[in-house]
């Protein structure tokens, strides 16, 4: 195990750092090295089998530092958009998918709605680094565009990690589960909630106890692990309750929500290596290979129907049309949750297991490059600094 860390680590950071000289996303690099390692099995066997975990904790890393960045007032400024981006362009491509899956694929309509279960979320990890990127350089941040984006991000993987498990029900042999899809709401409202008390317990200690910042993010680290843990015995969305206490924090304790945001940062560097390496070690090129035309078409086609989603979300806003594209473009990339239940299907024996997989691998390949790639290279033309954002 600790010669596939220092593989993963010493080749993650060679690549992305080439490729950052190329002006490329650097964590294409980092997607490639883990390509490269699965491919040749040059990973040993006691790190894949605990690659969910240690992409969870990246990914907790990194939703706890988006918390800490997160002013409640900009979200209220943002308002119905914010709250329509949570599951509109998720519907949208799932919709899509089941319209298009079973003419180009050949699939039965519930085996394509597993698949556009496993397709429709969008990916935090490759999403929210830029967008506190873009909130710390006060790029689209006067319409709190930055916030809308990650905000939505977050919660649309709970809604279609929800309907995904729905689907899966019924293609065991059970029956429509209605409760599955009412405990979304209610998972959502609790993880903010218990975020909340958690953020407000963690700062009335943080202000009578002196505590070293290190320290302090030793307890919060601790504290978002439980969060996520009390998934197990909640209908609770632990992620989004990571971010809320964050954001808690920051409202009531700025000065040290800052510094700690800070400390996270410098965590996310390594965070960064782990999560994308061992995402794309998860990549299996040999499914990709022989998916054929009629997936890649797909995996194109219900793009549209994402961007649609993201469009309508924009109705009776003050966003101009550049802005749009931009929110259009920053929900484009997948890649932590089709690595993390691509294979589900498949592990289950399902006969839409194989398909569904080769579909997943091909959505983390075609989107996530591409949609981190146009971030970087368009939203200085799509945003703004705030002292000169203009309707």
């Amino acid at each position: 195990m600790v010669t596939s860390l220092a593989l993963i680590f010493l080749i993650g950071f060679l690549l992305s750092s080439i490729f950052a000289k190329l002006k490329l996303p650097s964590f294409l690099g980092l997607l490639l090295t883990g390509v490269l390692l699965g491919t040749f099995q040059l990973l040993d066997g006691t790190i894949l089998s605990v690659s969910s975990e240690l992409r969870q904790i990246a990914l907790i890393i990194i939703l706890a530092r988006a918390g800490l960045s997160l002013d409640i007032k900009d979200l209220k400024k943002v308002g119905r958009p914010a709250i329509l981006m949570c599951f509109v362009p998720a519907v949208f491509e799932l919709v899509g998918v089941m319209l298009l899956a079973p003419k180009l694929l050949g699939v039965t309509l519930l085996e394509a709605t597993i698949m556009g279960a496993v397709l429709a979320a969008v990916s935090p990890a490759v999403i929210v680094p830029r967008m506190l990127y873009f909130m710390e350089h006060n790029i689209g941040t006067k319409k709190s565009i930055p916030q809308l984006i990650m905000a939505g991000a977050s919660v649309d993987d709970v809604f279609v990690i929800v309907i995904f498990t729905s689907v899966i029900g019924i293609a065991e042999g059970g029956n429509f589960n209605m409760l599955s899809i009412a405990l979304v709401p209610v998972s959502i409202i609790l993880g903010i909630v218990i975020g909340i008390v958690f953020g407000l317990l963690l700062t009335i200690l943080l202000k009578k106890i002196h505590i070293r910042d290190s320290l302090k993010v030793i307890i919060m680290l601790g504290l978002s692990f439980a969060l996520v843990a009390l998934e197990s015995w909640l209908p609770i969305s632990g992620l989004i309750a990571v971010m809320s206490m964050g954001a808690t924090i920051l409202a009531r304790y700025a000065t040290v929500a800052t510094r700690l945001a800070s400390k996270f940062s410098k965590l996310w560097v390594g965070a960064e290596i782990l999560l994308f390496v061992l995402v794309g070690a998860s990549v299996d090129v040999s499914y990709a290979l022989t998916a054929g035309i009629g997936a890649v078409v797909l995996i194109l086609a219900v793009l549209i129907f994402r961007m649609v989603g993201v469009l309508i979300c924009m109705i009776k806003t003050d966003l101009n049309f550049k802005e749009k594209i931009f929110c259009v473009i920053a929900y484009l990339p997948k890649a932590t949750v089709q690595a993390a239940i691509g294979g589900i299907p498949l592990s289950m024996g399902l006969a839409c297991g194989n398909i569904v997989l080769t579909v997943a691998v091909l959505a983390i390949l075609i989107t996530a490059p591409i949609g981190a790639f146009l971030i970087d290279k368009f939203h200085k033309k799509l945003l703004c600094n705030q002292s000169t954002d203009s309707v």
